[in-house]
């Protein structure tokens, strides 16, 4: 009896199923080339995105399954379940639901090939949804062709796991049993501490006459007083996933892979282990094998931050609208001291700024508790992500918030971007003055190799901001020339060295300096070799796509203070520090602004570390494109913009406050002011 009652069960399960698996192909299809295509290819060629957050292959991979299969068996299941109202139910939420799916690849597509966007763009790839929909519902020759497309997440996942450069990532790779011996060329070797900075113009340090600005950068300062200074060295590349390994291998970049052991594996610390402790820290590269620096290296977010970055990108790639183009490297923020001792995100209400050295990167934290000497030679090697966006420092360290949609380029927003990385310039001066003092204090200093160098600088030149070939072509002094500092063992005199050096020398430099040879052919040349005849400096936007840059009038341009930013003059600097009792005040009639972050100001706690100190908001409409506006702390003018031109966002404007005596303990005022030759109009808050 149990047998006979259960088989109408059994068959109706049966035919249910074989009802669902087209569905679920057609979804599967479509999902593949709205969701995961997409998102697979950007990721895919973006592997220090996948570095930078602690990514293994284990946590690559569920993340290729999640983009992949979550979202179709979701819609799937959410349709079969109607399938309990009554088939045509079912049947209408399937067409809707391809529908829906066809739309979204339609903006897609039709933002590669159409100009019009916005409104209009989401209209059309709407009727082309609903158009395909249609013929989905009336014949079956639709439904077939996404029934044979289903094999194309397969494709999809096959071609990121095993083409694209993340590949070198999540394939595991044998390439380092084939390392070359290394011979030692020294019966001792010397200590190697190398800090290398990042997205650092060397014009950022210099003064009207070419030289280090002391007054601003008394660390880097008295470190080029006590090194040779490679004033004429350049990276490679603009992009820190090739330009780090070039720099660690010596060779130019040749290819677009993984900056990974696996890819990369006669490398630095693969040179120096045999010989050497390795105590590394690396950012988005992870190019020192297990072998040197074990399994643990800890990174911030793991498979939550993927997701939520991934999400974040699939909103920019489904957008109807042009979204500001994103460097994947913008988000790319060092964590605090505070923050890895909290293990709480600066963004939740339970986290509390204690003291300013909470401010302090914690690797960096980390690299300065290691220098010490030990018995055995040991390499310190931190890449730290200053004075790279996003910018959140003033130069004490003190941080400050930003929204994370700012622009970039264009009046206004040009001239506060680079006021903003000018001030953590200067934080990233004091790191080096710790790390300097670190160094003295446990006698490191005078017996080690000390290395200070950027992978590659930042245009800030009007229409160019930025570090793509645009930029290096509009202002190569910015994106191509870096600080470069090597202190040998036992230096005293500082030096200048102006010869064409390039990041590929590092390598052989460094190994020349600890005392070991390089058994593999390398493109750069020892620091000891001669210099370079030719002025021509080999930079690669893309790998495999070397182009020379002169220096001979470049550089001459940079030692003569003449190099920098293409910027307007700033706006009236002459009221920066004034009191506005002391000007001419009216009321700007009818004008009203609002300071977005206008309630930081209502409790602001000084010498904790956190201040208001970038302010910003939206304008009138009515307000003129590059008005002068000044913006008062307390009474007094702390700085001068200019309204920016309107974007999606409206007419905006944002300036930095650096100086921090102007805030108080308790609650702030700030204003507003036009700024009408020597009249300022206050527009009223609101």
């Amino acid at each position: 009896m149990t047998d006979e009652s259960t088989a109408p069960k059994a068959r109706k399960i049966r035919t249910w199923a074989r009802s669902e698996v087209a569905p679920l192909l057609e979804i599967l299809a479509l999902c593949g080339l709205a969701i995961a295509q997409p998102l697979l290819d950007v990721t895919g060629k973006s592997p220090d995105f996948f570095l930078f957050y602690g990514a293994g292959r284990r946590e690559i991979l569920l993340l290729v399954a999640l983009v992949t299969l979550v979202p179709p068996l979701v819609l799937w299941l959410l349709g079969a379940a109607t399938r309990l109202i009554g088939p045509r139910t079912r049947r209408i939420t399937h067409a809707a639901t391809v529908g829906l799916l066809i739309t979204a690849i339609a903006v897609q597509v039709g933002k590669q090939v159409l100009p019009m966007r916005g409104l209009p763009l989401a209209a059309l790839a709407a009727a082309v949804g609903a158009g395909i929909a249609y013929a989905y519902w009336r014949w079956r020759v639709p439904g077939q062709l996404m029934r044979i497309a289903a094999v194309g997440p397969l494709v999809f996942v096959a071609l990121f796991a095993f083409a694209s450069p993340t590949s070198a990532v999540v394939l595991p790779s044998a390439a380092l049993d084939a390392r070359a011996d290394v011979t030692a060329t020294k019966a001792s070797h010397p200590p190697v501490v190398m800090l290398m900075l990042d997205e650092f113009p060397l014009v950022s340090l210099l003064d009207g006459n070419g030289r280090i600005d002391q007054a601003k950068y008394p660390n880097i300062g008295a470190l080029a007083g006590t090194s040779t200074w490679y004033r004429n060295a350049t990276g490679v590349s603009g992009w820190t996933p090739y330009a780090m390994p070039a720099m660690l291998t010596g060779r130019h970049p040749a290819r677009e892979v993984a900056p990974h052991y696996a890819a990369y594996p006669d490398n630095l610390f693969t040179l120096l282990g045999g010989t050497y402790e390795t105590e590394v820290q690396e950012t988005i590269t992870e190019l020192c094998p297990p072998s040197e620096c074990g399994d643990a290296i800890e990174r911030p977010g793991g498979l939550p931050a993927l997701l939520r970055e991934v999400a974040g990108l699939f909103r920019q790639i489904a957008s109807p609208r042009d979204e500001p183009a994103s460097d994947p490297e913008a988000s790319y923020r060092e964590a605090t001291l505070a923050e890895a001792r909290s293990g709480v995100a600066p963004g939740d209400p339970k986290f509390r700024w204690d003291t300013l050295d909470d401010n302090q990167p914690s690797r960096f934290t980390a690299f300065l508790d290691g220098l010490t000497p030990t018995p055995r030679p040991t390499l310190h090697f931190l890449h730290l992500l200053m004075p790279h966006t996003p910018w959140n420092y003033l130069s004490s360290g003190t941080r400050y918030d930003a929204p994370e949609d700012f622009p970039l380029d264009g009046p206004g927003w040009l001239q506060t971007a680079r006021d903003r990385h000018l001030a953590q310039v200067g934080y990233t001066d004091k790191l080096v003055g710790k790390m300097i003092d670190r160094m003295k204090q446990t006698g490191l200093w005078d017996r080690a190799v000390v290395i200070v160098t950027a992978d590659h600088g930042v245009s800030f030149t009007m229409d160019h901001q930025g570090r793509g070939m645009g930029p290096v072509e509009a202002s190569p002094e910015e994106v191509l020339w870096v600080p470069t500092f090597v202190k040998t063992p036992g230096q005293r005199q500082g030096a200048v060295d102006d010869r064409n050096w390039q990041h590929v020398d590092l390598l052989p430099t460094v190994a020349e300096l600890a005392g070991v040879s390089v058994p593999w052919q390398v493109d750069g040349r020892p620091a000891s070799a001669p210099p370079r005849n030719s002025h021509a400096h080999v930079y690669s936007d893309l790998p495999g796509k070397p182009v020379e840059i002169d220096d001979s009038t470049t550089f001459q341009k940079i030692i003569s203070g003449q190099a920098g930013p293409h910027l307007d003059p700033p706006v009236r600097p002459d009221l920066i520090g004034r009191d506005v009792e002391a000007l001419r005040v009216s009321e700007k009639p009818g004008a009203r602004v609002k300071i977005d972050n206008a309630s930081a100001f209502a409790d602001v706690t000084p010498g904790t570390g956190r201040l208001p100190a970038l302010v910003y908001g939206e304008l009138p409409a009515t307000v003129r494109d590059g008005t002068p506006l000044a913006i008062a702390v307390n009474g007094r003018i702390g700085a001068v913009t200019q309204a920016t031109w309107a974007d999606k966002q409206g007419r905006r404007f944002a300036a930095l406050v650096t100086d921090e005596g102007l805030f108080v303990a308790g609650a702030n005022t700030v204003a507003v002011y036009e700024v009408a030759g020597d009249e300022l109009r206050r527009f009223r808050n609101g």
